[in-house]
């Protein structure tokens, strides 16, 4: 793994570990991606299965969530979004747990912005000042649909944005069929380099490369991570285009005082 991995013992047996982003991030901004080592769910969800939507233990679930708070030592319990493959972003200070969104932002400190992925992209972003910042789900609907632009539409639009792109479906692993491409394609002629022929009438999508270029069409020429694939790294990550039934990482990102 590329990024640094952190490691907190937990019980004699496994150790819970994520990844911490390796981005300019102002000093008061915390961030991180989890791996599936050290909880508490078996079978096909083994083992630090973040989701209570896959058909796991809700028990497990919930004592994963602890485990994943106190080592983190978060300032509060993260907002589990409901997501949808949509656009919307909401406030993270004014939501609930299972409010309709795949994005969310905060100008809070203390307030844990998160989302939940097994192959889609997980998205964080920052401001320079460090009084701002948002997590989004985005996988290809949501990055054709405009997710991403409508996170940094409800942060404000701040200045001096900066992107850290988290463990998704590497680019030799996400075949796709031609009308997704097209999809991009008339958004952005640009998008085409995104795309790669492997057989008639289907390609190889780049998922990092799709967000980067729509990052730097909202100005945000800083952009970090992108440095994974999912489906590759078993033992480190979940992944729903390799097992199907699987469970959940999160990535969370919050502000301290």
């Amino acid at each position: 793994m590329p990024d640094r991995i952190d490691s907190v013992r937990l019980d004699s047996i496994e150790a819970l570990r994520w990844i911490v982003p390796d981005w300019p991030a102002p000093a008061n901004v915390r961030a991180a991606s989890s791996l599936r080592s050290g909880g508490t769910s078996g079978a096909d969800y083994a083992a630090l299965n973040l989701a209570d939507h896959v058909a796991d233990s809700p028990v497990a679930v919930a004592a994963n969530r602890e485990r994943l708070h106190r080592a983190l030592a978060l300032p509060a319990a993260p907002v589990w979004l409901t997501q949808t493959h949509g656009v919307a972003c909401v406030d993270v200070a004014r939501s609930t747990i299972g409010t309709e969104a795949d994005a969310s932002f905060t100008t809070q400190t203390g307030i844990v912005s998160a989302v939940l992925t097994a192959d889609c992209l997980p998205v964080l972003l920052c401001d320079q000042q460090g009084s701002t910042v948002a997590s989004v789900h985005a996988g290809w609907r949501g990055l054709a649909s405009g997710v991403i632009e409508s996170a940094i539409a409800a942060m404000g639009e701040p200045q001096g944005l900066m992107a850290w792109l988290g463990p998704a479906i590497g680019p030799q692993q996400f075949e796709v069929g031609t009308e997704v491409r097209a999809t991009f394609v008339a958004r952005d002629a640009a998008a085409a380099d995104a795309f790669i022929p492997v057989r008639d009438g289907h390609w190889h999508a780049d998922l990092y490369q799709l967000a980067a270029l729509i990052l730097r069409k909202q100005g945000i020429s800083a952009i970090y991570g992108a440095e994974w694939c999912t489906v590759s790294s078993p033992e480190n990550f979940y992944s729903y285009r390799r097992d199907g039934v699987t469970g959940r990482m999160a990535t969370l990102i919050w502000m301290m005082d």
